[in-house]
């Protein structure tokens, strides 16, 4: 997981991204919002700003300042603290880290910040057919920050001794397994280490073109084949286990924001 942005240095509005911003908690976003009063430029960009905290932290704007209305706030989890946007203006928030507790909630600037064990406790908290009932949107985030690899095999086959289960846990892979009748399918999933880009970049000196016109072969990855005397077993025979009937799809969508002329109106929306 990516370290979290604990000293007082690293906490500036003008570093947050909406990746790092999930490496910080509720109290640090009033900390560096403190500091957005000295700061014209800051001001000059409130929307931007929003924007990037909104997208890990549920914001709502408190009207209503009473005991009654923060205890309110505050038993749901959140913190409550007052915003000053200008020389006679405050406003009194009450901030929320957002839950990730679906693969809806996973997002390309999420998902290395939470741990493989979190992973397939998101997975299988959603699961019930597989790895292959995600949609190809959720499978392609996962796999921005996680190796993934999946077997299928009869219950009494999986856990054998020297076998890939034990393999990949002793490799330090979390583990997440899918009853199919009487197959199982096992998830691994193991974080990627920061070097490995998960998308592909071209080389500015050669067309793309040329890419596809190369014909050197790739070395082949053969880490997830399975033992030999595994591949008779790979996939399940049953008739009523197949893909049409257990894939899923999910719907993702995104928030948008009306014109707002300050940073507190954007909040109004939530």
């Amino acid at each position: 997981m990516a370290k979290e942005m604990t000293s007082n240095k690293a906490l500036s509005l003008k570093a947050l991204t909406k990746s790092s911003v999930w490496d910080i908690q509720e109290n640090d976003i009033f900390r560096i919002l403190d500091a957005m009063e000295k700061d014209s430029e800051l001001k000059d960009n409130l929307r931007h700003y929003a924007d990037i905290i909104r997208s890990a932290f549920m914001i709502e704007d408190v009207k209503d300042d009473s005991k009654p209305v923060l205890e309110k706030y505050t038993k749901q989890g959140y913190k409550v603290g007052t915003i000053k946007l200008g020389d006679d203006k405050k406003v009194t928030w009450a901030i929320k880290k957002r839950p990730i507790m679906r693969v809806t909630d996973l997002t390309y600037e999420n998902i290395r910040h939470i741990t493989a064990a979190k992973l397939i406790e998101v997975l299988d908290r959603n699961f019930g057919g597989g790895w292959d009932s995600l949609s190809q949107s959720i499978q392609d985030i996962i796999e921005s920050g996680f190796d993934i690899s999946t077997t299928t095999l009869p219950k009494d086959r999986l856990h054998k001794k020297g076998g890939m289960y034990e393999k990949k846990v002793a490799d330090g892979y979390e583990v997440l397994e899918v009853a199919k009748g009487t197959w199982v399918e096992a998830i691994f999933a193991k974080m990627k280490p920061e070097s490995i880009k998960p998308r592909m970049k071209y080389d500015d000196a050669k067309d793309v073109d040329d890419e596809e016109d190369d014909d050197t072969e790739l070395p082949i990855d053969d880490y997830n084949k399975p033992d030999e005397d595994d591949i008779e077993l790979e996939e399940p025979n049953d008739d009523d286990i197949n893909e049409n009937n257990y894939r899923t799809t999910f719907d993702i969508t995104t928030d948008s924001d009306e014109d707002a002329e300050s940073l507190s109106d954007y909040i109004a929306d939530e």
